[in-house]
């Protein structure tokens, strides 16, 4: 009586998909490319910040007229490699007692008591457009403002741009390599852990095959289902992507300097269309696999 009582055990059934794994394999692949990307948009917004950030100093002739520092303003504000914020060039003028009054305030010290005089010039502080940071351009730069009537002389860090502009290339060259490497392996994951699901379903297919179904009738429902699993996957990967971000945001707070906004959308849309794309492609391929191999290999 006590066997007759016993509650039916839940057999698995043969053949059955395995959904969960399989959304789950590929929410954590999309995760691990899209934390990768998080860091080359941040690397690629710093190395922005750090070129808007290359200025030139142009010392100009003594006791010039109130109209031509004016028009030398204009002059400078219309050239195509000064930088813009908030639509405004960012073009400052310095004039020579504020020079003096800035390093006597940095230094402590007061040349003016004993030169008698102050032997600083007027100056403009430009700031170069990132598009022209390149030490070609920079010196293509100097040349023409030195060129400029009532210009005196032209300043700028030229080793430490030189070297920020090495550095950042060859940042940039060794995280474009590590991001190909890591999309290739992703591809790989994704496509295998999609046929290893399908491979429980092969003898499915040949007896859909058996019946008479067309091979785009028996592809269908496989590549409905991996195209909404590679969506899901997409659409977790990006939800922990973005609650990673902002926990990342809360606690250094400068993290947010660098953020941008649409180059993390075009990511976050990347990683939906990468999950279904690849999802739909290796069912595909494993489906067309399944329905081309003979009976005897299917075992």
């Amino acid at each position: 009586m006590a066997q007759l009582n016993r509650p039916p055990v839940r057999k698995k059934k043969l053949g059955s998909y395995p959904h969960t794994m399989v959304v789950f394999s590929i929410t954590l692949a999309l995760l691990v490319i899209g934390l990768f990307g998080l860091l080359l948009i941040h690397a690629h917004k710093l190395s922005n910040v750090v070129k808007e950030n290359i200025e030139m100093q142009v010392y100009l002739e003594r006791d010039l007229p109130d109209a031509q520092l004016l028009r030398l303003q204009q002059d400078f504000s219309a050239k195509k490699y000064i930088a813009f914020k908030n639509s405004q060039p960012q073009v400052r003028f310095l004039s020579k007692e504020e020079g003096a009054r800035q390093f006597i305030d940095q230094t402590g010290e007061d040349f003016k008591q004993f030169l008698g005089d102050n032997p600083l010039r007027d100056a403009y502080l430009l700031k170069i457009n990132p598009d022209f940071s390149d030490t070609t351009n920079l010196r293509r730069i100097e040349a023409d403002l030195r060129a400029t009537s009532g210009v005196h002389e032209v300043q700028y860090v030229q080793s430490l741009i030189t070297s920020i502009n090495q550095n950042v290339r060859k940042l940039s060259l060794v995280l474009l390599g590590f991001a190909v490497i890591l999309t290739f392996v992703v591809v790989v994951l994704i496509n295998n852990t999609i046929r290893l699901a399908l491979f429980s379903q092969r003898f499915l297919i040949r007896s859909m095959q058996l019946v008479g179904a067309t091979s785009l009738f028996i592809q269908r429902p496989f590549l409905r289902r991996a195209t909404l699993q590679g969506l899901v996957s997409g659409t977790l990967a990006a939800l922990l992507l973005l609650a990673l971000l902002q926990y990342a945001y809360l606690e250094v707070e400068e993290l947010r300097l660098l953020r941008d906004e649409r180059l993390i959308g075009v990511l976050l849309l990347g990683l939906l269309a990468l999950g279904a794309g690849i999802g739909f492609l290796s069912s595909y391929r494993a489906v067309s696999k399944y329905l081309r191999m003979s009976l005897d290999d299917l075992y």
